[in-house]
This record gives C-alpha cells, structure tokens and sequence, in this order.
C-alpha cells in the first residue's frame, strides 16, 4: 500500500510520538483486523521505540485511554474493521469528521467516535482510524483471506512509516 504509506509519512511528519490503538476481537472472525494490524507492526519494528506504543484495546478500548493519556502521543492510529459497505478487506482511512453515520463499529461497547472525541477532549492529538471492511464479524469465525492480506499490507504502511529516523526527537520548550 505505497499511498497509504506515503500518506502516513506524510501525516508523521511532525510527529513526537506516536501510538497505535488496536481495537477488534479475535473470536468475531474480520473484527480481529485491528488485532492483526498491531501484531504485524509490532514484528516488523524489530527494536523498540520510546516514541511509538501499540495499545492493544481489544473489545474495551475505552480501558486504555489513561495509559494512552499518560504516554501523550501527538498521533493516534486506531486500527479496526469498519462496516463501510464496501468489498471485504477494502482499506479506508478516516479522520474524526470523516466518521459519521455511513460507518459502523457495532462490536465494540464504546462507538470509534465517541473515543476519539473524548481523547481529543483529553489532550491535543492527530487521530485517523484507518479500518478494513469486513467480510463477517460472526462469533466463533476466522479472519477471511482478504482481511489478513490487507492487515498485513496496512501494518506493512504503518511500519515503513514510522520508521525511528521520520520520528524525531521531543524539543523541550
């Protein structure tokens, strides 16, 4: 996904610190998208980063916006499968206003918007979710094909991106 990465170097470019909030649940076949997304960045980023964290929030992503307070990203990537009713394993990347009523994460307790309205309210960050449409979130599923090709494919954008050399150091005001 060459423009997916060259819109997050983009996005990055300014960065101090970057976290990736992985939400989705492995028992709900595509919804793990988001799960599959954090695992494949964080085998690809061989040695850690004091300036990027994975936030593994599952189903209660919601749980984790202390810790994510505390770590004070200047941007947040969601990952999760968004319903925007397009062909199954299809990418979309949506900023806050992007999210509206076309979009659906109905496997989770907290809806993405309410999430990223409340961490923006938080602390001043750069959010985008970046989802892959499903092909079936029933219980008891696996992940589909198309959905694990494009997970990897995503994780794939997001570590080229935030590759350590494109986050550059904190300057103390």
């Amino acid at each position: 996904m060459p423009n997916l990465e060259k819109f997050l170097k983009n996005r990055f470019k300014n960065a101090n610190r970057i976290a990736l909030l992985a939400i989705g649940s492995e028992f709900r076949g595509d919804d793990a998208a988001g799960l599959l997304i954090a695992e494949g960045v964080k085998k690809l980023l061989k040695r850690t980063n004091r300036k990027f964290r994975i936030f593994i929030g599952a189903t209660a992503p919601e749980n984790l916006t202390g810790d994510i307070k505390r770590f004070n990203p200047s941007h947040i990537i969601l990952v999760d499968s968004v319903d925007f009713k397009d062909k199954p394993g299809s990418v979309v990347v949506l900023s806050p206003r992007d999210i509206g009523d076309g979009v659906s994460f109905s496997t989770h307790k907290m809806p993405a918007k309410v999430l990223i309205q409340y961490l923006l309210n938080s602390f001043e960050c750069d959010p985008i979710l970046i989802g892959i449409q499903p092909a079936s979130v029933d219980f008891g599923k696996k992940p589909s094909r198309g959905v694990v090709s494009s997970a990897r494919e995503v994780a794939s954008a997001i570590a080229k991106a935030i590759s350590i050399r494109t986050v550059p150091d904190r300057k103390s005001s």
